[in-house]
């Protein structure tokens, strides 16, 4: 295995580190399932202790979204409405299947996470707006939101530890 889970000990944050390459980076790599690397199960128990959870999230923006552009478009048009019916139809399209909602994620997404295929990392309490971390806590791991509306746009939400 190329990446392990380290923890930073002036930080106290968990890091990505390359045995290959011996670099190390804050962001999980992309294309790697964190989940199976050395060191998850630690960062997993220690997130647990803290009220974390993680989650993914595929993002789509619309006209009165905080800030109506992303990585794909520069000026986002779409009405609320018309956000929600392309949601409605990647939910239909995932049918619970974690692997299609990274790879909808990846190629949909109006969130930099996108890369991550929507990974979002572990997060507590006040960190996301309220909407979209009370669904997330709502959740159990392997669970999706239905629709959710934040200042940020509409979302699905993928609650994965």
């Amino acid at each position: 295995m190329v990446w392990e889970i380290r923890m930073s000990q002036s930080r106290g944050m968990a890091y990505y580190f390359n045995t290959e390459t011996k670099t190390a980076q804050w962001e999980p790599p992309a294309g790697v399932d964190v989940n199976s690397l050395p060191g998850a199960d630690y960062l997993a128990s220690a997130a647990k202790t803290q009220g974390q959870v993680r989650a993914s999230h595929l993002l789509v923006k619309h006209s009165g979204s905080r800030r109506p552009s992303s990585w794909k478009e520069d000026n986002i048009t779409r009405s609320k409405a018309e956000a929600e019916d392309i949601l409605r139809g990647y939910q239909a399209q995932i049918g619970g299947d974690a692997a299609k909602f990274a790879a909808l994620a990846q190629q949909h997404s109006d969130c930099s996470s996108h890369a991550r295929g929507g990974d979002l990392g572990w997060f507590g309490p006040g960190q996301m707006q309220r909407p979209f971390e009370e669904a997330t806590y709502a959740l159990q791991p392997g669970q999706m939101s239905d629709i959710i509306s934040t200042e940020s746009g509409v979302h699905l939400i993928l609650r994965t530890a």
